[in-house]
């Protein structure tokens, strides 16, 4: 075996990765468990005393190939709606990169002309909080802010900056949250709620009557309050990185 990033090793094509293991291709998973079970073994024992670790994605077209490689000391890492992960020790004490341990969301801050933008959830028990929700999987911040204003209150925004960040556990799916708090600019002001199944109302209201209004978490009128007094974090995409092929945002202090 030499360390090329890529080499097929039976019927499996595999990936060299940083922590010296290899990534089973799921397009290289062959059709019945026998020939899965053969190469699978082989595999192992062609590996065994030269990576760290064996990882492979199983979809669940081949769910049945799930026991044939746990009973082989395959462990479950993670896992999206159409596949599992799961990785095999080769050496003792090998280090296995943390799945995915929190989710993560974005609450907006809207003002225009001392008017803030605040809805009402279906299902909330608590007065009118601030727009937002979860952020979708390989999406930005400035884009997830700018579709859930838009799906809770049908108005349009545009990023403006990050002013507080939470970190509360334990959350959905035994995981951390990260809740990122932003400050929006509004490009229109008509309410025309989009996602009626959990939004039932939505509306400008004074600044004013919001942080007096003893309906409303301390929490949110913290977060008004430090959106008013504070500039936050710009993105400000540095072109140090701009090589890079992947989409990131960065931030930083936007100067007094």
């Amino acid at each position: 075996m030499n360390n090329t990033s890529i080499e097929q090793i039976g019927c499996f094509k595999t990936i060299l990765d940083p922590y010296n293991g290899i990534t089973i291709e799921q397009t290289s998973l062959p059709s019945t468990k026998d020939e899965f079970e053969i190469n699978l073994d082989y595999l192992i024992e062609e590996t065994k005393e030269k990576r760290n670790l064996v990882w492979i994605y199983i979809g669940i077209n081949h769910s049945d190939f799930i026991p044939l490689a746990t009973k082989k000391g395959f462990n479950f890492h993670s896992c999206e709606e159409k596949y599992v992960l799961l990785v095999k020790r080769l050496i003792n004490n090998a280090i296995i990169p943390t799945a995915a341990n929190h989710t993560l969301g974005v609450g907006v801050v809207v003002i225009h002309e001392n008017k803030l933008l605040v809805i009402k959830e279906r299902i909330s028990n608590v007065g009118f909080k601030l727009p937002g929700g979860h952020i979708d999987n390989s999406e930005m911040i400035s884009t997830a802010v700018a579709r859930e204003v838009k799906e809770e209150t049908g108005i349009d925004v545009e990023f403006e900056s990050i002013v507080s960040l939470g970190h509360f556990y334990p959350h959905q799916f035994h995981k951390s949250n990260m809740y990122i708090l932003c400050t929006a600019k509004a490009k229109s002001f008509e309410i025309n709620i989009e996602d009626t199944e959990e939004i039932i109302d939505a509306k400008w209201v004074s600044v004013d009557d919001y942080l007096s209004d003893e309906s409303v978490l301390d929490y949110s009128k913290a977060i008004v309050e430090t959106a008013i007094n504070q500039k936050g974090f710009k993105c400000a995409n540095h072109q140090t990185l701009t090589h890079i092929n992947k989409d990131f945002e960065l931030f930083f202090p936007i100067e007094n």
